[in-house]
């Protein structure tokens, strides 16, 4: 089915969260909390223009939170909604993202994740990320991770 990437609106937010709630409610009981995406304000993300959303049918299946930060590009959070995972759109998202830093110069895309979140890192991790380090941060336990884009030519 023909999907399309576009910078999400206000009107896209109920979609956006009913995504976020279905896709991180399940890691709850795993991590003894809400997980970090769960709190985030998305009426903010999506004003401030960092929220790019993935249709499918004309229905926001999935979206990304891209922020611009100096040296590199954060990939903040990535979800698909749970009824459209295993489609590809995950790995479209990310790709979208990739391209995205590129376009815009950066050398490197990171984001974070919790480390009960071990799908997760599984998943960034054959899609090319390392793990840079770990840290606790507002209760959270996180595994930073990092792609180079641009390969070095001692290592390409």
């Amino acid at each position: 089915m023909p999907t399309a990437i576009r910078c999400a609106t206000v009107d896209d937010i109920t979609a956006i969260e009913a995504i976020v709630q279905a896709a991180y409610s399940p890691y709850i009981q795993r991590i003894g909390r809400s997980p970090g995406p769960m709190l985030d304000d998305y009426r903010q993300h999506v004003e401030t223009g960092t929220v790019q959303v993935l249709e499918s049918a004309r229905q926001v299946v999935g979206f990304v939170v891209l922020i611009s930060k100096e040296d590199y590009l954060l990939l903040d959070n990535l979800a698909v909604s749970p009824a459209a995972q295993g489609l590809g759109y995950g790995r479209q998202l990310l790709a979208f993202a990739e391209a995205q830093a590129i376009s815009a110069g950066y050398r490197e895309v990171r984001l974070y994740t919790n480390e009960a979140m071990t799908e997760n890192i599984e998943l960034y991790t054959r899609r090319g990320f390392v793990e840079t380090h770990r840290a606790v941060e507002n209760g959270l336990h996180r595994v930073y991770m990092k792609k180079d884009l641009i390969p070095n030519k001692h290592n390409p």
